[in-house]
């Protein structure tokens, strides 16, 4: 049965047409869709705050004051920093981005699906629209809450935070229905794309041990973290708060355990925690920071066998990643940068200020990570991508047959033209010599004739002479005798 290969995107794009617009219809479509997502973030995070301050002992619960204190939240989804008087809060939880990221992903996508987008460039209008929205909304709103007001933003970082975050949202999700991977894929040779492949693969399992060891962490210091809940107070809306807060700065733990995976560790405040280097110190009530070890010791040296692990891994995905050793050992040098950028990105945007208490700041050391990173996977998995895969074959070098190659077939139409000449020079030289012979023989005759001459002459003169003296004896015998006439008959 006959394999039928799915069609292009070109192909597809060729037999379906696309819903005709025009100009309004498009611009009404895309100004919906970014004040649609903005409305729709802003109100989430509204919900959020409503749902805490409801429940919360001793609040005072109303639309108004839950719609102005969502403003702050909304910039910190969009993770813009906030300033108070007490310092700068750059430590922002990561799990409200990821959240709002989601949400202008699906507002992008839903665009790009009504307007029946399907080329790369047309992906630009529902990303600008989205992006500027987001923009221009948080930078209003950091120019609202003043110099003056309890929180405060830059303006000029709320409207470049919030156009960054939101148009990375958009593109991520146009890129699928605009062809936007395929176009990037195609300019990528295939030891590349497998090496990109393996980096992605990399940087999640290296994220799914951090996240691993910060649950083995909870687990083990289980008692701790349910006395600091307790310590926060009993009542139900201060409990949801705490846990709400350790959800959000849950990706944030996550990542900070990630890099003491791979041995770059972090730090918060005079704290320094690393698989090879301890200083231990104060921490906050936080239940989340349960987890951190409270000692030196030697057993977290052996959590560096699972980015070793890593590597290997790697190592063994990109062994059929091409044909020689040399093209494999690129795809795991692909794969090691691409999982180190990730983990560069990753460190940049969990770390920051603190307030400026002994808490200040939270640093991930983001250059550190991303150099490990790299070192975890090229070192092993350059060495199992090398050996593990296939080798070509040896060439064995072979006589060469003068028969096979025209060159020599090319000589050897030389030799036979050189044999010919040579074959022309012998008859050439067997002419002459008969022809000398020829001539010789010539000569020879003419000598021999020359010798000839003389010897006919006297011959002839002899038989002259004896015929004269026959007639002469004839005469003086006919005188003497008549002869009979039969015999002179006969002599006649």
């Amino acid at each position: 049965m006959p394999v039928q290969t799915p069609p292009s995107h070109a192909a597809v794009t060729e037999s379906v047409r696309p819903p005709e617009f025009s100009r309004g219809e498009r611009a009404r479509v895309l100004a919906m869709t970014a004040a649609g997502s903005v409305v729709v973030s802003y109100a989430a995070v509204a919900a959020l705050l409503a749902l805490v301050s409801s429940t919360a002992a001793h609040a005072k619960f109303s639309t108004t004051g839950v719609l102005a204190a969502s403003a702050p939240g909304w910039l910190v989804a969009h993770h813009v920093p906030l300033r108070f008087d007490g310092g700068q809060l750059g430590v922002l939880p990561l799990l409200p981005t990821v959240l709002l990221m989601l949400l202008a992903s699906r507002a992008a996508a839903g665009a790009a699906d009504r307007l029946g987008l399907f080329e790369p460039l047309q992906a630009r209008g529902v990303v600008l629209s989205i992006a500027s929205a987001h923009a221009v909304t948080g930078g209003m709103i950091a120019f609202l809450m003043g110099d003056d007001g309890v929180v405060r933003a830059t303006p000029a970082v709320a409207f470049f935070g919030c156009a960054a975050v939101s148009g990375v949202a958009a593109v991520a999700g146009v890129a699928q229905r605009c062809g936007l991977v395929e176009v990037v894929f195609e300019r990528i040779d295939p030891v590349a794309r497998h090496g990109l492949r393996a980096g992605a693969m990399a940087l999640f399992a290296l994220t799914a041990c951090g996240a691993l060891l910060l649950a083995f962490g909870l687990v083990v210091s289980w008692p701790l973290t349910s006395s600091l809940f307790d310590q926060a107070g009993g009542t139900v809306g201060t409990g949801l708060g705490i846990w709400l807060m350790c959800l959000g700065y849950l990706p944030n733990a996550i990542v900070g355990a990630l890099s003491y995976v791979v041995g770059a560790g972090f730090s918060l405040g005079a704290v320094t925690v690393s698989p090879l280097v301890f200083a231990g110190g104060p921490v906050p009530a936080v239940p989340l920071l349960a987890a951190l070890p409270e000692q030196q010791s030697p057993l977290p040296a052996l959590v560096l066998i699972l980015p070793g692990a890593t590597g290997v891994l790697v190592g063994y995905a990109l062994r059929t990643a091409a044909g020689t050793p040399q093209a494999r050992l690129r795809a795991v040098l692909v794969a090691a940068v691409t999982a180190g950028v990730g983990t560069l990105v990753l460190a940049a945007v969990a770390g920051g200020a603190l307030g400026g208490g002994a808490f200040n700041p939270v640093t991930i050391p983001a250059g550190l990570l991303a150099v490990l990173t790299i070192g975890w996977i090229v070192l092993p998995g350059g060495v199992v991508a090398w050996f593990a895969g296939p080798r070509p074959p040896r060439v064995v070098e072979e006589e060469p047959v003068v028969e096979d190659e025209p060159e020599d077939d090319y000589e050897g139409d030389e030799d036979f033209e050189d044999e010919d000449d040579f074959e022309d020079e012998e008859d050439e030289l067997e002419y002459e010599d008969d022809l000398d012979e020829l001539e010789d023989e010539a000569e020879d005759e003419e000598d021999y004739e020359d010798e000839d001459e003389p010897v006919a002459e006297a011959e002839d003169e002899d038989e002259v002479d004896d015929d004269v003296h026959d007639d002469d004896d004839e005469g003086e015998d006919g005188e003497e005798e008549a002869e009979p006439e039969d015999l002179a008959d006969k002599r006649d």
